[in-house]
């Protein structure tokens, strides 16, 4: 069973065990909701929990002493995607896919939409000593997972593929540093595609690695829409949209 361990006032920070510094201790007044939906969780004829349900219960869970990665996923997974719950923080651009702000887990963690326009992938990425969690909502997707390039590389210097997975929608996957770089794709040419991420620690600046070589380039990581509404930012600060495209 992993933990994210988790106190005091700063921010998380990740151990080589797989787990982060605790920040705040529970509180019983959230016991009413967790009860609310464990019997959810434990109902074989639920449909599941609700959007609203989901994010109320991730801010219990990330308030804990401890977070389980299991409970994470679990949770993920018994939300069955709704198009109406999240379709207003749904904004695309034509060129790229985007990072649209959920929630901001009280500094814990952060829930966003990335929305992937047809053929769209990142590029390979770290995620800064972050843990990841992705669901898909919509859409067919790919995970690649690759080696860091300074524990393993090909003979001509390129990045070595540790294996690949097809995402449908519903499905959960958990990532972190300890298991690897990764580049995620929407792999339909002609359908677009939505995925929810979740980031614990949330964090502002990545390393992108250029396959052919390994050498990683530091990128900020910037968002195309908060709470449903579109950023509008200078010019100069587009440029980074450019290369900032990992998730």
């Amino acid at each position: 069973m992993e933990t994210l361990s988790r106190l005091g006032s700063a921010l998380p920070f990740i151990h080589e065990d797989n787990s982060i510094t605790p920040l705040i201790k529970s509180e019983e007044r959230f016991r009413p909701t967790k009860k609310a939906i464990e019997a959810e969780l434990s109902n074989p004829e639920s449909d599941g929990i609700t959007w609203e349900q989901l994010i109320e219960r991730l801010l219990e869970i990330f308030d804990s002493d401890e977070v389980n990665i299991d409970e994470v996923e679990e949770l993920l997974s018994a939300y069955h995607t709704i198009k109406t719950d999240w379709k207003k923080y749904a904004k695309y651009d034509a060129y790229k896919y985007t990072r649209n702000l959920v929630h901001e887990g009280n500094g814990k963690f952060n829930l966003m939409l990335l929305c992937w326009g047809p053929g769209n992938q990142s590029s390979i990425h770290d995620h800064a000593d972050a843990h990841c969690f992705v669901k898909n909502l919509e859409g067919d997707m790919k995970e690649t997972r690759f080696d860091w390039p300074s524990d393993k590389e090909s003979e001509d210097g390129t990045m070595v593929e540790k294996g690949a997975v097809h995402i449908k929608p519903d499905d959960v996957t958990y990532m972190s540093d300890e298991l690897g770089l990764h580049r995620v794709e929407n792999t339909s040419h002609s359908n677009p595609a939505v995925s929810l991420h979740l980031y614990s620690p949330p964090f502002q600046s990545c390393q992108m690695f250029d396959e052919r070589t390994g050498k990683a380039l530091r990128c900020p990581m910037t968002f195309w829409s908060k709470y449903g509404e579109k950023i509008h930012r200078k010019k100069s600060e587009r440029m980074y949209d450019v290369v900032s495209t990992a998730d």
